[in-house]
């Protein structure tokens, strides 16, 4: 989902609004640890890159003057609030991929050009887009219409090969290459790379109608999930990041729970994304990490 045309960028926005409004939306997750976290060394000059995700796309209030859905409410503000860091450059965008971490997306600067020396702390959530979030729900949510079978599933698989593994591995060198970019620009930095949250329960066929993905669609979507999760993590892990499980932490409040419990919602707004409960969750995991 790159674009570098303002236009192309705002037709894309106009897309995904569309795939809610006929029961579609956005988005992959994953886990972490949580707790409110006191920083052990000092963290001037804080970098939030990434997606949707970590942009708070829907969430109040939006603080850029751009297209990027980026909210004061999201984790990496939390997260400069709970450490005390006084300088946040936060660069996250609505529809981002590893393509924009080096070119424009639309009007908005590459996000690796708020890297600079002095940086010390930089967290990045990227890779869901590239492997095509949001055509993935539209049709997985499609043909959820009814709950029997697994329609999306034998979409992605027809002929023996799983497309969104390739893709998931496709995405990889784009993974390494982003992180050993942002070594190169913030030698200093400590890198956090992040997964996604669970949209539906860890276990079990979901929870259609509330979610209508069908039964035999759930379990296949959750693997790819977990394998697009795992592949981030062997990507930071192996050009010297530090990997943040949001997945693991996250079970027990996927969009299928209560209101108050879940982190991420489902056909409600922010659709198929980190609430504000789950923003909060997710930077005391970071805080944690970053101390």
């Amino acid at each position: 989902m790159s674009q570098s045309a303002t236009g192309t960028h705002r037709k894309r926005r106009r897309t995904l609004s569309s795939v809610v409004a006929a029961l579609a939306a956005v988005v992959i997750p994953l886990t972490v640890g949580s707790g409110p976290a006191t920083a052990a060394v000092e963290i001037d000059r804080y970098a939030a890159l990434g997606d949707s995700y970590a942009a708070g796309i829907e969430l109040p209030n939006d603080k850029d003057p751009g297209d990027c859905w980026r909210s004061d409410h999201n984790y990496a503000t939390l997260v400069a609030e709970e450490l005390g860091i006084p300088a946040l450059d936060d660069i996250t965008c609505g529809g981002a991929t590893t393509v924009e971490m080096t070119q424009p997306q639309g009007t908005n600067p590459p996000q690796l050009g708020v890297l600079t020396a002095d940086t010390d702390l930089v967290t990045l959530q990227i890779g869901g887009n590239d492997i095509g979030f949001a055509e993935i729900l539209q049709e997985c949510l499609g043909s959820g219409l009814w709950p029997f079978g697994s329609p999306c599933k034998d979409k992605y698989t027809a002929g023996g090969t799983d497309q969104l593994l390739q893709r998931i591995q496709a995405t990889a060198p784009k993974i390494a290459a982003t992180v050993q970019a942002i070594r190169e620009r913030a030698p200093q930095a400590r890198i956090l790379v992040l997964g996604y949250p669970p949209i539906l329960p860890d276990t079990g066929s979901g929870c259609w109608p509330m979610i209508p993905i069908a039964f035999g669609d759930a379990p296949y979507l959750r693997s790819v999930h977990k394998a697009l999760n795992t592949m981030i993590a062997q990507q930071a892990q192996a050009n010297g990041a530090t990997y943040v499980d949001i997945y693991t932490p996250s079970i027990g409040h996927d969009a299928c729970k209560a209101a108050g419990t879940r982190w991420v919602e489902g056909l409600s707004s922010p659709f198929f994304h980190p609430n504000a409960t789950g923003h909060s969750a997710v930077a005391d995991i970071v805080a944690s990490a970053a101390s």
